[in-house]
């Protein structure tokens, strides 16, 4: 009899298991997911307090052969948002599986709960463990404790997401770490969520390239953060899709940014669609948001910014929620702006009406969810944890209605790594923080599985007080103080805190800002000048607006006139910048010290008065993006383009050969090609440029930056920066100038939305007519095409060792100007030339007689350009181009945005 009823259980087992689902089934009538609340060391069932039932794990149909180890939490419970599960806890002195058959095929919420406390006689601080469940390791030498300590907070939530395949089982496994003689391993409750596999995509767009990264079926992830952006906290029950929690964002706030919330309006109701179906997220995340305030001026000068701490060495998935609430935002283009993702370029142009104008076929768009994936590494250091920023900023170029950026959600998911590792390490351990007296407890706990999940109402007011508090720790490495009479402005401005003011310990001293000040003069005496902060204020007639010529992340930039009628455009840092002082000396060291025709020049500098001010050349025509397909477009002759292509590669051949050490510029892009009043082309912003190797041009090892969809796939990966990584961001400028489209598109389709891939297609399918401007067609010869277009190719290979030097690309557009010039002249002759979108056969241009028509040129190889070209005096000697009389080229200064 006893062994009968032994194997009773196991027989209705899977009877078991149906019905325990379907007394949880959501009513939810899109999605009714399967769930197993299960309170572990208890010996009856029992609820929380939102009132979800939780069952008891003292039986054999999870698979434990010890029911001996149930011990009872000795603490207030007051201390817990709910006492169940966390009053009672299963405890494994050797590895146990708690063993879960017939689930659903699919995808599913495995959270973990952890209190740790004394249960009777053994303290967790003395409790290290893994976690793993089949190939994946979801905590290793796991310490709730030293988490909880770590952190200030009580108990630990970490959530997963795994899938379960068509056997129905799912084993969790704890295994006590072989450390000490007296560790163990505890669980307080477990929960399992059914999920659709539709939550996650086939993949996500990586940052900074464009490539998809895949989410397999087989990966397992980990929630980091789920933010409910302007919103306050909604519990699971609220979340009735998955029964998931979302946090309030405000302790995730970088420095004094806060921005402005609210909710939608009444006469809006949020709409799901079959891409956004309602189990994405709850109608409470996407009915309230943050945005950045409504005066567009001052949005202009700073970023809206989330800091998230995560583990180094894995890829996380960053997903963003986005509604328009307002019944004023009703229509494109009136809120559009920029997505930064650690720096880098995420999104261009995001706008959220014509995201959902994709989705749904309405007379209303307002209301409408939409989101939005993006997959990005956090490179191994010599730190366990660093932070991921994600960044908004109005997009200047498009000038929206309404100068200003929103956000409804934000989840941050962590991916395995290849070996099935989800597992971080365990934080230092640091002084815990007092706790505010009458904080709720909700507001001191951790949330789905990150380090600083706070929650409720209070502990974000809370939180808001911390961030009041340390404004002047946060702002960059500044901090404010009132501007002096008689200075010329008003309001408030910022001292300097710079790198290079700093004494030992890092604490920032007068007499070393007086030297640091005096050094980056020195160092710029003779090169550029020093203005004081009365000249800049007389020369940009006290900053007017209607000297407006741009604004970027580093702040406004202004048209000036100095000594009496020379222009010149003056970039004023502003005192919300996160990215001014490193950038600012940056700038003024390289620029202090290079001078060419086709750099844009630095003529001068102010420190005065706390400012950082840099004054550059004037550059009249504005940069070469506007003039291809900004607010400046205007067709450019091919000629055109040609010659603005080559000063831009004799700007760039200068920084890579023409100094004693290497100069990678490290943000090659159009909006970073400037022109002059003459059209020559300059290159320009250097703030994020590197210093190579003297000796041997070798790599520098760095952190990637740059923007999206002109960064090197081979510095992303391996983050070994060489010249050869702007040869690659060079190449997306040559196919951009060809095509007279952005580097990324979001808005063709998916095929077409990165040049650069689009552009790599068509070269192999011998179809590169497609992507060339329409304008072109008919006027570009068929030898220059193909020799431009060739060139463009080999600067995009995937290795650096792959594409040319500079060198070589200068030497190829000059011969490409060359073809375009001898056909032309050819034409007017009334020989027979092949132009592209006249003839159809375009092998070659041929002449009347039947030869190739640039067979009568001696045309120099490229080892006359070698790498020793004197650029003497800012002119070049290279093929005597000069001499050539360009018609096109440029320079940078007119909107130096954000990145």
């Amino acid at each position: 009899m006893k062994e009968s009823t032994c194997w009773l259980p196991l027989l209705l087992l899977p009877v078991f298991h149906l019905m325990l689902f379907s007394s949880f089934v959501s009513s939810t009538p899109f999605f009714k997911p399967a769930s197993i609340l299960l309170n572990c060391g208890a010996s009856s069932n029992d609820v929380d307090n939102d009132k979800r039932p939780w069952t008891n794990d003292s039986t054999t149909h999870f698979g434990l052969s010890n029911l001996q180890s149930s011990f009872a939490a000795q603490t207030s419970s007051t201390e817990l948002p709910s006492v169940v599960p966390y009053k009672t806890a299963r405890i494994f002195t050797s590895a146990s599986s708690y063993n879960f058959t017939a689930l659903p095929e699919g995808r599913h919420f495995v959270r973990l709960h952890f209190f740790p406390a004394v249960y009777n006689d053994r303290d967790t601080k003395n409790a290290f463990f893994s976690v793993t469940t089949g190939r994946y390791t979801l905590l290793s030498n796991f310490s709730p404790a030293i988490t909880a300590s770590a952190l200030s907070q009580n108990y630990i939530l970490r959530e997963f997401f795994i899938t379960v395949s068509s056997s129905g089982y799912l084993t969790l496994t704890f295994t006590p770490s072989p450390n000490t003689s007296d560790s163990f391993a505890f669980i307080n409750g477990i929960e399992i969520v059914s999920s659709k596999k539709e939550l996650f995509p086939l993949g996500a767009s990586t940052v900074p390239t464009t490539q998809i990264y895949p989410i397999r079926d087989s990966d397992a992830l980990q929630t980091i953060v789920r933010l409910n952006v302007g919103g306050a906290y909604v519990s699971p029950t609220s979340d009735s899709a998955l029964s998931r929690t979302w946090y309030d964002d405000l302790s995730y706030i970088f420095a004094a940014g806060l921005g402005v919330t609210y909710s939608r309006d009444p006469n809006v109701s949020i709409q799901y669609s079959k891409a956004v179906p309602e189990y994405i997220a709850p109608r409470d995340v996407y009915g309230t948001a943050r945005s950045m305030g409504p005066n567009a001026s001052v949005n202009q000068n700073y970023n809206l910014t989330w800091s998230i701490t995560v583990d180094n060495g894995f890829r996380y998935l960053i997903r963003l929620h986005f509604c328009e609430i307002q019944s004023e935002v009703f229509q494109e283009n009136q809120r559009v702006f920029n997505v930064y993702v650690n720096d880098m370029t995420a999104d261009h142009g995001f706008d959220v009406i014509f995201s959902a104008k994709k989705n749904v076929q309405a007379d209303i768009y307002t209301g409408v969810a939409v989101y939005r994936d993006y997959m990005v590494i956090q490179p191994r250091s010599s730190g366990k944890q660093s932070d991921v920023r994600i960044e908004l900023h109005p997009d200047v170029d498009v000038q929206p209605y309404y100068g200003d950026a929103i956000l409804n959600g934000l989840e941050v998911f962590k991916v395995n790594d290849s070996s099935g590792n989800l597992a971080g390490p365990n934080p230092d351990l640091l002084p815990p923080a007092p706790a505010p007296e009458n904080s709720s407890p909700i507001g001191r706990h951790g949330g789905a599985g990150h380090s600083h999940e706070i929650a409720g109402a209070v502990g974000g007011i809370a939180a808001a007080l911390v961030v009041g508090a340390c404004i002047c720790c946060l702002l960059c490495g500044c901090q404010r103080k009132k501007k002096e009479k008689g200075s010329g402005g008003s309001g408030s401005t910022w001292v300097l805190l710079s790198p290079y003011a700093q004494g030992e310990n890092g604490k920032s001293t007068a007499s070393s800002a007086e030297k640091s000040l005096g050094a980056l003069s020195n160092a710029s005496s003779g090169y550029c000048r020093h203005f004081r902060f009365s000249e800049i204020v007389e020369a940009t007639d006290n900053f007017s607006e209607s000297l407006l010529l741009g604004a970027g992340g580093f702040g406004k930039v202004y048209k000036g006139v100095i000594d009496g009628g020379n222009e010149v455009a003056v970039k004023r840092g502003s005192e919300l910048s996160q990215q001014g002082a490193q950038e600012f000396h940056n700038e003024i060291e390289m620029l202090s010290k290079l001078r060419h025709r086709h750099l844009v020049p630095l003529i001068g500098y102010c420190e005065d008065s706390s400012e950082m001010i840099l004054v550059y050349e004037y550059m009249a025509r504005g940069n070469l993006r506007e003039h291809l397909y900004g607010r400046k477009a205007s067709p450019l002759s091919w000629r055109q383009r040609l010659e603005i292509c080559i000063g831009a590669a004799k700007g760039l051949h200068h920084l890579h050969t023409g100094a004693k050490h290497t100069l990678i510029h490290r943000d090659v892009k159009s909006a970073n090609i400037l022109l002059d009043g003459n059209w020559v082309a300059k290159i320009s912003d250097f703030g994020l440029s590197k210093m190579g190797s003297e000796m041997d041009r070798s790599h520098v090892s760095t952190g990637v930056k740059g923007t999206f969809g002109y960064l090197d796939p081979e510095y992303h990966r391996l983050q070994r920066l060489t010249e050869k990584s702007d040869v690659y961001s060079f190449g997306v400028v040559l196919f951009e100038v060809l095509s007279a489209r952005p580097a990324l598109d979001r808005s063709r389709p998916t095929m077409e939305v990165c040049l650069a891939e689009w552009a790599l297609r068509c070269m192999r399918k011998g179809v590169i007519e497609q992507i060339v401007d329409p304008f072109l067609s008919g006027k570009i010869a068929a030898e220059s095409l193909r020799k431009f277009a060739e060139t463009a190719e080999k600067c995009l290979a995937d290795e650096g060792a792959d594409r040319p030097a500079m060198t070589n690309v200068l030497w190829n557009l000059e011969f490409a100007l060359s073809l375009q010039s001898s056909a032309e002249e050819a034409d007017e002759k009334g020989v027979v030339v092949g132009f592209v979108g006249d003839l159809d056969d375009q092998e070659a241009p041929l002449s009347a007689k039947g030869k190739r028509s640039d067979d009568a040129i001696n045309w120099p190889t490229p080892d006359t350009l070698n790498s020793s070209t004197s650029f003497e005096g800012g002119s070049s000697t290279s093929m005597g181009s000069e001499q050539m009389h360009p018609s096109a080229v440029f320079s940078q200064i007119m909107n130096p945005k954000g990145r």
